[in-house]
């Protein structure tokens, strides 16, 4: 198993299936670490709890969900264990279609590309922002000139 092949193929899946969101991508990311942990056997074995962990998935509707739908999108096999000692089984799909090198599909364009400024005012801010305290008596006196100012004022 050629995984940079696979997850080149797996990128591109992703890409082109719009039915796809986040936590879709983030559990068959967990599953693909899985699989390279178990050196890509045909199958293996897997804990939900740890699934999910690793996922950043934490309801179970939404993994028993994400998982079926991978599984109905023809991403991995997945037989379910209903025996709570016996993980449930995953097969990984072979996503590569082609034997030659995935070429990145995007275009590009020769024009000059439009910058947005949206986020240059937040850049600005920052440099403005003041250095966090590196002691108790800084933050004392940091709270002690904002109330003389107050009441100057």
């Amino acid at each position: 198993m050629n995984y940079i092949k696979h997850l080149n193929a797996c990128f591109q899946k992703f890409h082109d299936d719009s039915r796809l969101n986040p936590t879709h991508i983030s559990l068959y990311m967990a599953l693909f670490y899985f699989w390279n942990i178990y050196k890509f056997p045909e199958s293996f074995y897997i804990n939900r709890q740890e699934v999910m962990k690793l996922s950043k998935i934490g309801s179970k509707a939404t993994y028993h969900r994400c998982i079926t739908k991978l599984n109905d999108w023809n991403f991995i096999k997945y037989m379910p264990s209903h025996n709570p000692y016996k993980g449930s089984e995953i097969k990984m799909l072979n996503l590569e279609t082609t034997s030659k090198q995935v070429i990145n599909e995007f275009k590009t364009s020769v024009e000059q590309a439009l910058v947005s400024n949206t986020n240059s005012t937040k850049q600005i801010e920052n440099y403005n922002k003041q250095e966090l305290p590196k002691n108790k008596i800084e933050v004392i006196n940091f709270f002690y000139r904002q109330k003389m100012a107050k009441i100057r004022s």
